[in-house]
Formats: C-alpha cells, sequence, structure tokens
C-alpha cells in the first residue's frame, strides 16, 4: 500500500514514541527498583514523551530517515542513572541497561497482538491503520532492541557487557564510550551497522508478525 509522506508520519509517530518512551522509562523504573532514585525525582518515570523527546535524536533524526528511506534511528534523552546507589553497581547497571530492550520485545509483542486485532476485524477503514501501525510498532520495537544490544558503549548491549566481564577488561570497554556514538554512526553512514542488524531485526521482525500477528 503506497502511503504518502504525511500517511507515514501519522503512521509511525505512535509508535517511535511509544517505544523510545517505554524504553527510557524501562531504565528507570528498574533502577528505581534497585535503589536508584535519580530517575524518579527528576520526573523521568513518566509516560509523557514529552520528559523523553531529544529533538534531533527522536523527532529530526528518524523523520529524516523516513523520508530518505534509509535505516530508521533515533534515540532519546538518556535516563540518570546514580550507579552508587546500587548495593552491586556492575551487576544492576547490567539490569538497568538490559531492561530498555527487553521493554522493545514487549512492546512489540503488543503492536503484533494489535495487528491480528486488526486483521481479524470486519471494518476496512479501522482494519487498515491498526495493521499499518502494528507492523510500524513491530519494526521500530525490533531494530531498537537489537541495535541496543549490540556491544559497544554507550548502548545498552555495552552495559550489559562491562557488567558481565572481568573488572579490568571493563574499564578497557568503557575507554571506548566517548567515541561510541561517533562509532555508531560511521557504521550507519557506511552501511556496515545495516549488515549486522539487518538478520536478526528481519527474523525478529517477521517471527512476532506471523506468529502472534497472523500475516503470512
Amino acid at each position: 500500500m503506497h502511503l504518502n509522506l504525511i500517511q507515514k508520519i501519522v503512521i509511525w509517530a505512535i509508535p517511535v514514541l511509544f517505544a523510545i518512551t517505554m524504553h527510557e522509562v524501562a531504565h528507570g523504573w528498574v533502577a528505581r527498583r534497585l535503589g536508584d532514585p535519580t530517575a524518579q525525582m527528576l520526573g523521568r518515570l513518566s509516560l509523557n514523551p514529552i520528559k523523553h523527546i531529544d529533538p534531533i535524536g527522536t523527532v529530526l533524526v528518524p523523520a529524516l530517515m523516513l523520508i530518505l528511506g534509509g535505516f530508521l534511528f533515533g534515540w532519546a534523552k538518556p535516563v540518570p542513572i546514580t550507579a552508587r546507589n546500587f548495593k552491586n553497581p556492575r551487576r544492576d547497571m547490567a539490569l538497568v541497561a538490559l531492561a530498555g530492550p527487553l521493554s522493545n520485545l514487549a512492546m512489540g509483542i503488543i503492536w503484533a497482538v494489535i495487528i491480528r486485532f486488526g486483521v481479524m476485524i470486519n471494518s476496512q477503514w479501522l482494519s487498515v491503520p491498526l495493521v499499518l501501525m502494528g507492523e510500524a510498532g513491530v519494526l521500530i520495537n525490533a531494530i531498537l532492541l537489537v541495535v541496543n544490544l549490540l556491544p559497544l558503549p554507550p548502548l545498552d548491549g555495552g552495559r550489559v557487557l562491562t557488567g558481565l566481564i572481568p573488572p579490568r577488561m571493563a574499564a578497557q570497554v568503557d575507554r571506548i564510550e566517548p567515541f561510541g556514538f561517533v562509532i555508531i554512526i560511521a557504521l550507519l553512514v557506511t552501511g556496515v551497522l545495516n549488515i549486522i542488524v539487518a538478520p536478526p531485526i528481519n527474523a525478529l521482525r517477521i517471527g512476532l508478525l506471523m506468529h502472534i500477528g497472523g500475516l503470512g
């Protein structure tokens, strides 16, 4: 189904905002459960997307990627975490980091269920938007899940990695963090990022669409 630019933005806006918002809230919620109230004190345990939006990473970059038809990519304002509030900082930081991608998995499943509902109802004016929005939700959450699990600081996968490996090795990995974003952009521009993440993203997306969404 061909969509014009306005239709694409309408279809993608809600899934993107929910995906990014829930990802950040999940970080803050798990941190709070493990003893760090920083995110809660700063009002970041809110489902209000405005509190998590980064004008460039949440709005401009995804919009440009959508217009240009490239790899959809974006980010939100990171939830502040104070590691010294944790009883076991290395382990707990890894758990906090893992919470974000797991929230995207949960949302991917929810959007797949919405697709199933859209397929079942006998009303095209409601069915088509639900299915299209559900497909967008499955894709964006699959992307955020896989990309964020890459073992590269400052991505969540990098923080999980440093929580699992010996402290000396973790310190070496942490030194990459100041250059991590530059590395990610370089991988994105050269197409290497797409080569790395496309297979698992497609596998997850197709699995959710077929087994839960009911799309053959």
